[in-house]
């Protein structure tokens, strides 16, 4: 059996980087997933398009949930990462007074929407937030046009996936429980 790589750094020093970095580029988010940085460059117009898009639906379907932008969440099983996701939907005001590194016990979704930075950390990220028992991930994949669904969190992996093209009526399983109709993101497409 291989063991495991040592973890670049602990989370203490990530956190302390992510501030620093924060105070020196506001063009850069820092994440630590799965033992390892990675850096995110601060999205373009059409990517603030997608999340307004998404937050107007939600606001309508479910008036009880926020989407809350760029939420950083403690992350993996025992929440040694650090990810920021494009959005988290959660109880509104759930957040109040919490740190920069949130439990993400409340969230319900994660959302993530592909930029030209073309994030290597997809397949990382899916299975911290499933580690975690989110119960629902969504990627909005521009640069593919499509909606991927990643639901069911069970041993570390999404056992249910649903992917439907831009246009496509998408329904969210619940704790979400909504259907969206996707055909404006066709507009930004990457």
């Amino acid at each position: 059996m291989t063991a495991a790589p040592e973890p670049l750094m602990t989370t203490g020093e990530f956190e302390e980087l992510a501030r620093v970095a924060g105070r020196v580029s506001e063009g850069v988010r820092l994440e630590y997933v799965e033992g390892n940085l990675g850096a995110k460059t601060v999205p373009d117009g059409d990517h603030g398009c997608v999340i307004e898009w998404l937050m107007r639906d939600l606001i309508v379907l479910r008036p009880e949930l926020w989407l809350f932008p760029n939420r950083g969440l403690q992350v993996d099983s025992y929440r040694t990462g650090r990810a920021r996701p494009d959005a988290a939907l959660a109880p509104t005001g759930v957040f109040a007074g919490e740190s920069e590194w949130a439990d993400p016990t409340p969230v319900l979704m994660v959302v993530e929407v592909t930029s030209r930075d073309h994030d290597t950390g997809r397949r990382e990220k899916s299975r911290a937030y499933a580690r975690t028992g989110i119960p629902v991930y969504l990627l909005i994949d521009r640069e593919k046009g499509s909606v991927v669904v990643r639901s069911n969190p069970v041993n570390g992996e999404y056992e249910r996936i649903l992917i439907q093209p831009f246009g496509a009526e998408v329904s969210i399983p619940d704790p979400v429980g909504i259907t969206l109709d996707t055909e404006p993101l066709k507009a930004w497409v990457s």
